[in-house]
């Protein structure tokens, strides 16, 4: 049903997915090590790659040659999004002399195998035209403007978005109208900033959907959720200042088309590694924060829904149909994996992919292609098919001396494959579960027969639902207020201590922390079930207080008031212990 091509100093071939694994008989292995570049269309049906002489195009369905263009340097290929156009791009070289050199950017109707236009594209960064995903509208971004082209009529240029210095622009996806969010860096002391429009209506900034400026960028990604409704921005900066971080700083805000803007608050400082949204357009969720990193799904509202914890984590990766999450650490991590049912945000697997490079969903949303390529890594290249519920199915390994250097999966379009129900048992497998040995660490020969203790540098905080509870009207707060509170906490702590209203029994290190936990008790925890049964028990041992002063001043207590004092000290340990569960 699916192919994987493959690509590496073997060759180019393809390999027929779950449950075969064999060489794919559609496609002729091209035994070249000189194959730059491969493409498939993005319903899967056509494939085009570079094999160092030329560049060919294959109809998979039909597995017959369709075109053969002499284009032997081409390092990059990429179909339109309905398949009327290849566009190919070469690297830009000049004469000796210094004349300019010739268009290395070429677009081929794919029908006729006629070049339509050529245009001169000196970086290979944004090197390839954007279009809408019915092809109405093709837009490039030439000297600080975005070029627009309508139904591949290259010969006349339709519309232009002019701004300062446009440095990035991306198209919504999905039906008309289309919507262009464009990046410009700042410069003398002016914010960089990302606006929306929606196509033809660029006349200024007031024809501007959302307007969302910041400092501190010197890259920004932005990310247009399915439903084209908003636009997450990453902005980075190259250095950090603070001496913080080796990446330099990040910040993540929300842009909406209905002009509505946010930065997103993240509980833990350091780099964003990685935000995905989930393809339902309604949440996202980013991995971020210094090593253990945090993972958190946000809602439209920013808001926290579901926070994973910590982990050894830097990538996240929702299925095609976004009922299951995954969240793995690969590059300098050991290539552990969460997979998560993401309706009911429980646990379903954790397979460990060491040394992975690469990562994909299969678009029938069940399966996953793990892989080790070259040059990130020169040794043990090779890739492995995994069910989400952690069951190894295929692994290869080139031979010594053979390097990989890619293996993807052949798109589908959207709903060919209905999604299934989330299964939680493993399916069956032929090859054993490849769990690496845990490695030892190392011990001083003083050491060597004495027993064990373990000692853990940081405890990992374990996932929790951030979603309120209902009749709960508690926001995360930002970071000022938590700021505030903090010092309105400490002030209390501090004027109970002189006023001497802290237990004498109690040490003065834990006075202070204690006494700002009873001080304010509505932000205790985030969940409202806690507070509450905290803010009871407060209540029953303050009553207690009084009724032991009554006793004390002489007045015979009931006997139901007697087993009241009599409790004190089950809710004192009670209190205590949901203190220590926050």
């Amino acid at each position: 049903l699916f192919i994987l091509p493959v690509r590496g100093s073997e060759g180019l071939y393809m390999v027929n997915g779950p449950p075969s694994f064999t060489e794919s008989a559609v496609f002729q292995r091209d035994s070249g090590k000189n194959c730059k570049a491969v493409a498939f269309s993005k319903d899967g049906s056509l494939f085009a790659w570079c094999n160092g002489e030329k560049v060919n195009v294959v109809d998979v369905t039909k597995a017959e040659l369709l075109h053969s263009f002499d284009l032997p340097k081409t390092v990059c290929l990429e179909f339109s999004p309905k398949n009327s156009i290849l566009a190919t791009w070469q690297a830009y070289t000049t004469a000796k002399d210094g004349t300019a050199g010739v268009p290395n950017l070429q677009l081929h109707d794919v029908k006729t195998g006629k070049c339509l236009k050529s245009f001169i594209q000196k970086k290979i960064q944004n090197w390839c035209p954007c279009w809408a995903d019915d092809e109405s509208i093709c837009a490039r971004n030439v000297n600080n403007e975005v070029q627009f082209f309508e139904n591949n009529n290259f010969s006349t240029i339709a519309n232009k978005l002019h701004l300062q210095k446009v440095n990035d622009f991306v198209l919504s996806p999905g039906p008309q109208p289309t919507k262009v969010a464009v990046y410009v860096p700042g410069s003398k002391g002016a914010p960089s900033f990302v606006r929306l429009y929606q196509y033809p209506n660029f006349s200024g900034p007031p024809s501007a959907l959302a307007n969302k400026s910041f400092f501190k960028a010197d890259k920004v990604t932005m990310l247009w959720n399915k439903k084209a409704t908003a636009v997450l921005a990453i902005a980075s900066t190259e250095v950090d200042k603070t001496g913080a971080s080796y990446y330099g700083e990040q910040t993540l805000h929300y842009i909406a088309t209905n002009g509505e803007s946010a930065v997103v608050q993240l509980p833990k400082n350091g780099p964003i590694y990685d935000v995905v949204w989930n393809p339902n357009s309604v949440e996202f969720c980013a991995v971020y924060g210094f090593m253990p990193a945090k993972a958190t799904v946000f809602n439209l509202k920013c808001d926290p829904v579901f926070d994973f914890g910590t982990g050894p984590r830097n990538a996240v990766f929702y299925s095609p149909h976004g009922h299951i999450l995954v969240l793995a650490g690969f590059g300098n991590l050991r290539g552990q994996m969460e997979v998560w049912d993401v309706k009911n945000y429980k646990l379903i697997s954790k397979p460990v992919a060491s040394d992975s490079t690469y990562f994909a969903w299969c678009p029938d949303g069940e399966h996953i292609v793990t892989a080790t390529c070259a040059p990130r890594l020169r040794v043990s290249n090779g890739y492995k098919v995994w069910h989400y519920t952690g069951s190894l199915l295929h692994s290869y390994e080139v031979p010594p001396n053979e390097e990989m250097w890619q293996v993807s999966w052949q798109p589908f379009l959207d709903g060919m494959f209905p999604a299934k129900p989330v299964k939680y048992q493993a399916v069956p497998s032929e090859l054993p579960s490849a769990q690496p040995k845990p490695a030892q660490a190392y011990r001083p020969p003083a050491l060597r027969n004495k027993p064990v203790t373990s000692s853990k540098l940081h405890e990992d905080e374990p996932p929790q639902n951030m979603k309120p509870q209902a009749g709960s009207s508690d926001k995360p707060l930002s970071k000022t207020a938590l700021k505030n509170q903090r010092k309105h906490e400490a002030k209390k702590a501090a004027k109970q201590e002189a006023k001497g209203d802290v237990n004498q029994e109690s040490t003065q290190s834990s006075a202070p922390q204690n006494a700002p936990r009873n001080a304010v008790p509505a932000f205790t925890s985030g969940d409202p079930e806690v507070d509450k049964k905290i803010k009871n028990l407060k209540k029953k041992l303050k009553a207690i207080e009084q009724l032991k002063e009554q006793a004390a001043a002489g007045k015979q207590l009931e006997k139901n008031q007697l087993e009241k004092i009599q409790k004190e000290t089950a809710l004192l340990q009670e209190l205590e212990d949901l203190e220590l569960g926050l």
